[in-house]
């Protein structure tokens, strides 16, 4: 295994050892029973299955139609290297994340994401399988990987995965931080720069009435500098009172998974044990 993904296993394990002793990582409040199926099936198949598939499928198209391009940008430098990922991965995958709260096909496939009334590291990769494979960034990435950029990604991918982690924890690194007077300059920047806590907690919150939740809008990944250059930023350094989809049914276990295959939408009996069932925002 990459050193790389070593790295990145250790930062997800490091954020859910810290959840797991402040806020109870396995049992968060108005969870339903399916939620840890939703996120471990999705996670797995993603990691295991989607993303090496999509990459060995863009290197084997790329042998057998355009092999005089293999390798073609390994001699760039990494201030080359750099825009090309932010561009072509991170901006694309904002413009992914942002149609999918527009387009109604689309959002069907994201809705999983949202469907949690918690925020955790679990949510990281909790997604419609389909809405994986069919996302461009990864498509995007996987070719600047075969053009020669794989010595780049892999670096690229630990401090993405580090912000995505830590703004999808309920770890609020950032809350402590707002405290400090002579900080405050420092994280004017860094909350319009990458993705934290505090804003991107905002696009995960429940009610539209709550001054703290911006689900509209917070699309950033890494960079939640698109959300500022694009108009769809906001900051308020305040947290939501509660997290997930306001006035939706729950979704099934074969909806949050596999839409439109299992396409029924239904209200749900979610409760878990000794758990009343959870009420319709």
């Amino acid at each position: 295994m990459p050193i790389a993904t070593w790295v990145v296993i250790a930062i997800y394990l490091a954020f859910g050892l810290i959840e797991f002793l402040r806020s109870d990582l396995f049992s968060k409040s108005e969870q339903c029973r399916n939620d840890g199926i939703v996120e471990v099936i999705s996670t797995t198949l993603l990691l295991v299955v989607t993303q090496p598939l999509i990459l060995a499928g863009v290197n084997w198209l790329g042998l057998r139609y355009f092999p005089q391009y293999q390798g073609a940008l390994s001699g760039i430098s990494i201030f080359l290297a750099v825009p090309l990922f932010l561009i072509f991965e991170d901006m694309v995958q904002y413009w992914w994340h942002r149609a999918s709260h527009s387009v109604s096909f689309l959002y069907n496939l994201h809705r999983a994401h949202h469907n949690a009334r918690y925020m955790s590291v679990r949510l990281v990769y909790r997604n419609n399988i389909i809405y994986y494979a069919l996302m461009p960034s990864i498509w995007f990435a996987s070719t600047l990987v075969y053009l020669g950029l794989g010595w780049f990604y892999a670096g690229y991918l630990i401090i993405k995965l580090l912000v995505i982690i830590g703004a999808h924890s309920d770890v609020k690194w950032d809350e402590p931080l707002y405290n400090v007077p002579w900080l405050s300059p420092v994280m004017w920047i860094v909350e319009r720069t990458i993705s934290t806590p505090a804003t991107h907690h905002a696009h995960h919150g429940r009610h539209a009435t709550d001054s703290a939740v911006h689900y509209k809008g917070n699309y950033g990944n890494l960079l939640f500098f698109w959300d500022v250059l694009f108009g769809t930023a906001k900051i308020t350094r305040t947290y939501p009172q509660s997290y997930g989809v306001e006035n939706l049914p729950d979704a099934t276990l074969g909806q949050q998974l596999l839409w439109p295959i299992f396409p029924e939408n239904k209200d749900i009996d979610c409760r878990v044990p000794g758990a009343s069932p959870r009420s319709a925002a």
